[in-house]
């Protein structure tokens, strides 16, 4: 099952007033939000108990959501990021100002991922630019991977739960460093 018009409406419109959403993603639940939106950003960590300075993952529909973050790459360094998209695999880029401090915490770069969930993508479509991805967890719990779970953590604080269901993989994405190659999480 995959979000048809009226829910993606709600959880557009829930994103547009400074909301948190819950919406299933490749392996895990995440929670979302407005990356430009420095308060919905706050209290999207605030939910998780996660630090600013960690950074967050920006996530899209499609490679030219992100386009803003190509300027000064490489045309092999282009060409990786576009042969593993969309797909399970997070880059971190560098951001070079163009992301705000409350995304990108104490790192140059930035993590940014083109999804393969089709909910993920028909979600950033609706909204028309990446959002901000995190698993729908507290800090040191288990990713959910069922809405109940996301219910458990979460109660009433979140503003929209976008229904639908995980992919099929069994962990979140892997996360790797553009310029070096090396795996940060894998």
């Amino acid at each position: 099952m995959y979000p048809g018009a009226h829910h993606l409406r709600t959880a557009v419109n829930a994103l547009r007033l400074g909301g948190v959403i819950a919406c299933p993603t490749e392996a895990v639940w995440g929670l979302s939000c407005n990356p430009d939106d420095e308060e919905a950003v706050t209290r999207l960590l605030a939910l998780k108990g996660r630090p600013v300075a960690k950074g967050l993952i920006l996530v899209a529909a499609h490679q030219e959501q992100l386009e803003f973050l190509f300027a000064g790459l490489t045309d092999m360094q282009r060409e990786t990021l576009l042969d593993s998209w969309p797909g399970p695999n997070t880059w971190l880029l560098p951001h070079r100002n163009r992301v705000p401090a409350w995304v990108c915490g104490d790192h140059s770069t930035v993590a940014v991922r083109v999804s393969s969930h089709p909910g993920v993508r028909r979600l950033c479509s609706a909204w028309g630019g990446p959002l901000v991805s995190t698993s729908a967890n507290p800090a040191g719990a288990r990713p959910a991977r069922e809405a109940f779970q996301v219910r458990r953590y979460f109660g009433d604080a979140l503003d929209y739960l976008l229904p639908g269901r995980v992919g099929a993989a069994q962990r979140p994405s892997v996360i790797r460093d553009l310029a070096s190659g090396q795996v940060i999480r894998g």
